[in-house]
């Protein structure tokens, strides 16, 4: 399995471009026992200063892949593999969705999000968060971890997780 007891998720950031939203994120992901995953090209070293920096002394303990384009990471996905789309104009909401351990949660650029041209072929599976103020949308790091904790959330109540600490 990795550095984890148990995978909960796995988060898959769609080209990222800020270093630091990458690097908080990838804290996340070992706060919540997830995989982060990370599809090219980036818009920045994965070496780079802030990326470490927001993932403090973390970012050894995180389960970290690479794939060069969504291509190569839908290849690399099992069979059956339960993907979760999170963008704007989702037609579904996060509270809509019900996770499920290994789950694949994706995430777009912080700039554009998730391109139409991956999202025609998951047009079922787009969920956004919903919001009452007068914004565009959440800050990317803030996004991943609203959507993580709701499946912490879910799992825990369905007795699959477990609050103790590996």
């Amino acid at each position: 399995m990795g550095l984890y007891p148990q995978r909960l998720f796995n988060v898959v950031l769609l080209e990222p471009e800020i270093p630091n939203n990458t690097g908080n994120i990838g804290r996340t992901c070992v706060g919540l026992w997830s995989q982060l995953h990370l599809v090219g090209p980036l818009g920045f070293s994965i070496d780079d200063k802030q990326l470490k920096r927001a993932g403090l002394d973390y970012w050894d303990n995180l389960e970290l892949q690479y794939h060069k384009s969504w291509s190569d990471f839908e290849k690399s996905l099992p069979a059956g593999a339960r993907l979760f789309f999170f963008e704007t104009g989702g037609s579904q909401t996060l509270f809509d969705a019900v996770f499920e351990p290994d789950d694949y949660l994706i995430f777009g650029k912080e700039t554009k999000g998730i391109s139409a041209s991956v999202l025609d072929s998951y047009r079922d599976r787009i969920f956004q968060i919903p919001f009452p103020g007068e914004i565009r949308s959440f800050n990317l790091a803030n996004t991943v971890a609203m959507v993580m904790c709701e499946g912490f959330r879910q799992l825990h109540a369905s007795g699959q997780v477990s609050l103790d600490r590996a």
